[in-house]
């Protein structure tokens, strides 16, 4: 499996899907010290600039698999969720034109395998950003409107291009000390290939497939995660220099890099490359995915991809 990662960050995908075995085909990032990390861990593989202008690359259609995770700021509380008026919002419909630009040029190829991720509010801005979204994604001519006005923590939508899937994935519940939800969606135009089985457990799917069908699903079970000092799991932590913790003793004290890299499930140090300041890593870990979580995501895939082998 090659993969295609855009808005890198400091890539979680790979370090979770490396033990796979999976490759990177390229890597798209623009922040200056995101693309230091990637080019001190990974100087063989290819790095891009701005995605938008790989729609017209010919060798985008070796991406077996396309990643990333848009701009959140504009559906977060903190980017004002200005949505879809704000450039980075609107970035998430220029990710569908990647991935239809991709299967465009694999024609006879099955079609690439969609994971995208993003901030829980982006299913409650006003403007149904997410509704417009994951109707592109399947192929509808409009945005998809949840029943009720008001959009579930997971589904699925088949359309005329892909069929879809998304669920809110907490990373508390996949082995790091954090409180972390965030909206996974999985998509592929592939007849072999069935996000549900992906995002869902067998045994706690609703309902059948059908056209047009949703799934909904209650919270996954908590398997586990790693405690704090204080014996609870943190609420998200602030990609800005001077964020607190208590410690067992009851002092406040600022949490370290090292922690936040613990926190999102990176080896340490992983983000301590020359010359890298304390903010730089905390703005570049805050923004990234949780390891844990792609791990689990890959895994799925993997086993889905190999059911029938």
């Amino acid at each position: 499996m090659r993969y295609l990662s855009v808005c890198s960050g400091i890539e979680a995908a790979t370090v979770a899907w490396h033990p796979l075995g999976w490759e990177a085909l390229a890597f798209s990032e623009i922040e200056p010290f995101p693309r230091k990390v990637l080019t001190y861990h990974y100087p063989d593989v290819r790095l891009e600039g701005d995605f938008t202008a790989l729609r017209e690359q010919e060798w985008i259609k070796d991406a077996d698999i396309l990643v990333g995770g848009t701009p959140c700021q504009a559906f977060s509380i903190a980017g004002l969720r200005n949505s879809l008026d704000d450039a980075r919002g609107n970035l998430t419909l220029e990710f569908v034109r990647l991935a239809n630009a991709i299967d465009n040029l694999r024609r006879s190829r099955d079609g690439t395998i969609i994971v995208w991720e993003n901030v829980l509010g982006v299913l409650s801005v006003k403007d149904n950003a997410f509704g417009c979204f994951f109707g592109a994604i399947v192929g509808n001519d409009e945005p998809l409107v949840p029943t009720g006005g008001k959009w579930t923590n997971a589904g699925m939508v088949v359309g005329p291009k892909r069929r879809a899937a998304w669920r809110v994935l907490d990373a508390q519940y996949f082995g790091v000390a954090q409180r972390r939800r965030r909206v996974f969606v999985v998509a592929s135009s592939r007849d072999d290939f069935d996000p549900a089985e992906v995002l869902f457990e067998r045994e706690s799917l609703r309902g059948h497939i059908t056209q047009g069908a949703k799934i909904n699903q209650p919270e996954r079970e908590v398997v586990g995660s790693i405690t704090t000092r204080t014996g609870r799991a943190n609420d998200n932590f602030s990609a800005e220099v001077g964020h607190c913790i208590v410690d067992k003793s009851g002092k406040p004290r600022w949490i370290m890099p090292i922690e936040c890299e613990r926190l999102q499930g990176f080896p340490d140090n992983y983000t301590n490359i020359p010359n890298a300041s304390d903010t730089s890593r905390y703005k570049a870990l805050g923004n990234s995915m949780a390891v844990p979580v792609m791990a689990w995501l890959g895994k799925r895939i993997q086993k889905h991809m190999q059911k029938d082998t």
